[in-house]
């Protein structure tokens, strides 16, 4: 399976990219992140159009949608990995992880996705929620081929 994260902000060395490298590092699914900048464009409603259309677009054909939103659904960690495993399944090749930019996802994005999830009820900082999103792909995998690393 096929892991597509497309985020708004480019991440600079630090902390926050070092973890996010780290738990990519550990997962055995293809992973490939593709950010994308705004930052030039002032108007809000203008910047979160072009940033949903640039977010979809990299997303390739027949990819499972998954917009990461403050407003989608909280998962556990075993209902995650549960998902993952039956897409992967069914076929599914790719699965495109979307992170938005500081004022959400454009409403496009939330229209085409398959499914919005959410890390709680709190806002995140992007490069943070980066570093999640990877550290709950290796916990899935970890889940799924049973490897201790989940302990619940």
């Amino acid at each position: 399976m096929k892991i597509v994260i497309a985020a708004i902000g480019k991440a600079k060395s630090g902390p926050e990219r070092a973890l996010y490298e780290d738990y990519v590092s550990r997962v055995p699914w293809t992973v490939q992140l593709k950010e994308f900048d705004f930052k030039s464009e002032r108007d809000t409603a203008k910047r979160r159009t072009k940033e949903a259309a640039a977010l979809l677009g990299a997303a390739p054909d027949g990819s499972v949608i998954v917009a990461l939103d403050e407003r989608g659904k909280v998962e556990s960690s075993e209902k995650f990995a549960a998902r993952l495993g039956a897409w992967r399944d069914q076929g599914r090749r790719t699965v495109a992880f979307l992170i938005g930019g500081a004022d959400g996802h454009g409403e496009a994005v939330r229209k085409r996705a398959d499914l919005c999830l959410a890390f709680g009820p709190m806002t995140w900082p992007h490069m943070l929620a980066r570093a999640m999103l990877a550290e709950q792909l290796f916990r899935a995998h970890s889940i799924l081929t049973g490897h201790p690393y989940h302990r619940a």
